[in-house]
Parts: C-alpha cells; structure tokens; sequence
C-alpha cells in the first residue's frame, strides 16, 4: 500500500505542477521518469516494489490491453479513408521496413544474440507515440496533412505490431519443436484473439445501443460495460492460450465497426483508465529500469540505440515516402518526430520481468532508447514544429502535396500526457 500511496502523490503532484512548468521544454513522462529514478531503488529507495513483483507485470498487461482498446475504438477509418494515403505509407512500407532494418542493425553491431532476438528488439522499439512530442501534432501552425499523418500513425501501429511481437516471442520459446507444432501455437493464439476480439467487440455494440434507452441504465454503467467486456475479452482469451492484446484490439476495432463514432463516447472510461496505467508505467519505469539499464551500457549499445532513433526510423520513412512530392525537410520532420513512447516501455517490461536477468543486451538497448527518446523527442517538439512552420511558411504554397487536406479526427488520445505550449490544443 505504501507503493500505491507512493505513485499517486506522484501522479498529482507532477498534475499540479505542470501548468506552472508550461513554459519549459518539459513534459509529463519527462517529469514521471525523473521522479522515479528518484524515488526508486537506486536514488531515495523508497519504492519498495520491483520487477520480479507480479504487479508490475499486471499493471504493465492491464494498461497495454485497455489503450489498445481505446485506440482501436476511436479510429474512425470512413472520415479519414480519402485522406490516408501518408499514414498508410507510413503503416505498410515504413512499418516493415523499419522492423527489417533494425533487425540487421541490431544483429549486426550486438552479435552475442540470436536473430529472432534481434528481431525482437527491433519490433518493441518500432511503435510510435505522438504523446512524447505532442507540440509536433497540435501546432496548428504545422500542416494538418503532416501533423495528422504522426497522429493516425501513431495511433495504430502498436496495434499492428502485437501479433508480430507474439509470433517472434513463440519463435524464440518454440526452440527445439517442429515447425508444425510451431504453426500451430501461431495460429491458436492469434485465430483465437482475433476471434474472440472479434465476437465480443460486435456483441457490445449490439447490446449497448440495446440497452441505452433503458430506464435501468445510465452512461456511466454504458462506460463501464465498455471496459468490461474488454478485459473480460483480454483475460479470458489469455486463460485458453489466445493472445490477450490482439483480442483486445480487435475487440475495439469490432465495437468501433459496429457502433460508429457512438463508441468514442462509450470508452472514454477506458480511456482514462488507460492515461492513469499510462502515466504510473512511466513512473515505474524511471524507479526499475533506467539505473539497470544503463548498467549493461557498452558502445555496441549505445551505436544500436543511435541507429534506432535515427537511421532505423529515418531510412524507412524516407523509402515509404518516394512519390508522394513532399519536400525533404517535410520527410526528415516525419521522420525525426517517431517517437518511442509507451507501447515500447510496456513491452519492454513486460519482456525484462518475464526473463529477469537474462538478455542484458535487449534490456539495455530498449531502455536507452526510450530513456533518449523521452527526453530528446520531448525537447525538441517544440522547438521542431517552429522551425518546421517557419521553413513551410516561406517556402510553402496552395499547391505542394504537404499542403493536402486531411480530416482533423483524433486518432491517438493518450497524448494528454504529453506537454505542449500555451494555446496549443491536442488535435
């Protein structure tokens, strides 16, 4: 108890003091991974809890699958279907791409591990997380097309990127079994989250449009149905070997199908539910991981972590954008703002707590590059997204592609835990 009591004077202390702070380059998870390290046990010592307790894991599990949720509820594929054509790039090319070539970079530079490790590394440190450098996604003075692209990237890709996290996962676990037997754990437990994803999120959103006008029921009981069915989906398809975090996913994606824009309204619960996992993760990262992190820090590493933060997310982008008649400074902008938030922290631990000492290379390349990310992202959004502006300002014009129109619908809501200057609204 004194750990939870711990995390939320935390939590509202870092709320109090972020409208007197929103002149400076910080933001929220800056401020969360500061005050763990502080707190943790490596500063103060007065977080007691670590890795090997199994809250964490819950936490990190439960916040991961209900984000996944929300996210997949809110995408709202008919306003934004004429206008994807950036992000899809992004999501189809750059995506794999990127997954590819941080296989080869990490292989390459730390050779003491396997290739599906490798392969590992490379998909956790893929997602993006537009709420590290939310300046760059609500300064409206950057062009709606480029900003919107980051944010419906953003929004999806960890989605995307659970079943290849799974199967890599079973390729490294299935060492020594038949690539039949290997196939088939695939199938069972991706058919399986996607099937159950499937039938629960189209269950919901017959019923709750059901059950709105009944004088028993309130929205309140609506947002909790909501939430419930999803970990209810999540942890019950985790019990007969599916996997949890594509059920819950598709789950969303379903509900959002089936009940349209009405789902939003339905799942902001989740959605808060979610920006609290969301903001304690990065707190507990901060106390457990950063210091052991960096303990394992060697100049293979640290060449790996650099590469992934520019070349591995530079290059892809760059090769996914060929023909689409942006200007280079538009293509390095997407292609610096990438972000490795949230989705990589909660995979990461997820991962370190599952193998404790083992892996020290994975342990230390993903900490060091979302401990770089969050810091480096963060400080440079805004300044980032003026120079961008100020650059489209005087050379942009009515007719250059980054100049396109694009529905301004959010896609990527857990950037409320991000910082942005002073009249910025998050889009």
């Amino acid at each position: 108890m004194s750990d939870l009591a711990l995390l939320a004077f935390v939590l509202v202390l870092v709320s109090l003091v972020r409208g007197r702070i929103s002149h400076l380059p910080l933001t929220a998870p800056m401020l969360y991974v500061i005050a763990g390290l502080i707190i943790g046990p490596d500063v103060l010592g007065l977080l007691q809890i670590g890795l090997e307790d199994k809250s964490v894991v819950l936490l990190a599990e439960l916040t991961l699958a209900v984000l996944l949720f929300s996210d997949a509820a809110r995408i709202d594929t008919a306003t934004l279907r004429e206008s994807l054509s950036l992000p899809t790039r992004l999501l189809t090319i750059g995506l794999p791409l990127t997954i590819l070539l941080g296989t080869l970079v990490t292989a390459l530079f730390l050779p003491g591990i396997s290739l599906v490790e490798a392969a590992l590394i490379a998909a956790v440190l893929s997602p993006t997380d537009a709420a590290l450098g939310q300046a760059v996604v609500s300064d409206k003075r950057v062009p709606v097309r480029i900003r919107q692209s980051l944010n419906v990237e953003s929004g999806l890709n960890d989605g995307l990127i659970v079943p290849v996290v799974a199967v890599l996962i079973l390729l490294e676990e299935g060492e020594g079994i038949s690539a039949g037997e290997l196939i088939s754990e695939v199938a069972i437990e991706i058919g399986l989250g996607v099937a159950i994803g499937a039938s629960i999120g189209l269950f919901m959103g017959r019923l709750v449009p059901w059950i709105e006008n009944q004088p028993w029921m309130d929205l309140e009981d609506l947002r909790l149905v909501a939430i419930g069915g999803s970990l209810a989906a999540f942890s019950g398809v985790t019990l007969i070997g599916g996997n949890g975090f594509i059920t819950a996913f598709v789950c969303g994606l379903a509900l959002r199908h089936t009940m349209g824009e009405r789902a939003a309204k339905h799942t902001e619960l989740a959605e808060d539910a979610g920006q609290i996992g969301a903001s304690a993760t990065f707190v507990l990262f901060g106390a457990l991981l950063v210091v052991p992190g960096f303990q394992f820090f060697s100049l293979p590493v640290a060449i790996c972590a650099i590469l992934t933060l520019t070349v591995v997310r530079m290059l892809p982008v760059r090769l996914s954008m060929l023909g689409t008649g942006l200007a280079l400074p538009t293509v390095a902008f997407l292609g610096w703002f990438g972000p490795r938030g949230l989705a990589s922290m909660l995979f990461g631990l997820l991962l370190v707590a599952e193998r404790g000492g083992e892996s020290e290379e994975l342990f230390a390349v993903v900490t060091i590059v979302i401990v770089a990310s969050v810091f480096l992202h963060g400080m440079s959004s805004a300044p980032g997204a003026a120079a961008y502006s100020r650059w489209f300002e005087k050379h942009g014009d009515p007719e250059m592609a980054e100049a396109g129109e694009m529905a301004e619908t959010p896609v990527r809501w857990r950037g409320r835990i991000g910082w942005a200057p002073r009249g910025y609204s998050n889009q």
